[in-house]
């Protein structure tokens, strides 16, 4: 295994965990980044269902033309993300960035869901 790998790795268990220490019974938002895409999820582990998602693949976000690659996109994201949530009656989450750090894509998708209404 690569040495970028174990420190993904580590990074991401570390992350879980903290994140699962400070939830409180608080649904968790889960971001999913790849080279093309962003992805993200409001789920309860407590039920271990998924109450919300979105991504760059969706086709009302496909046809703006955008790629998914840029944090315009992800921005997009992160306000549809929020959208659905509250519709789906969920307020408060607990931000899992997994192994990425917080910057570009996922601090753009983490700022436009507090703007969307959700608070984390």
């Amino acid at each position: 295994m690569s040495k970028m790998k174990v420190t993904n790795a580590r990074r991401k268990t570390r992350v879980r965990l903290q994140v699962k220490r400070s939830a409180n019974g608080r649904p968790r938002l889960s971001v999913f980044r790849s080279s093309k895409h962003i992805y993200a999820q409001v789920i309860d582990d407590v039920k271990g269902v998924t109450l919300a998602s979105a991504s760059s693949m969706e086709k009302s976000l496909r046809d703006g033309g955008k790629t998914g690659a840029d944090t315009a996109a992800a921005t997009a994201v992160g306000k549809l993300l929020a959208e659905r949530a509250i519709k789906g009656g969920v307020k408060e989450v607990v931000f899992d960035r997994g192994q990425y750090l917080y910057h570009g894509r996922v601090k753009a998708l983490a700022d436009a869901a507090r703007e969307g209404g959700l608070s984390f």
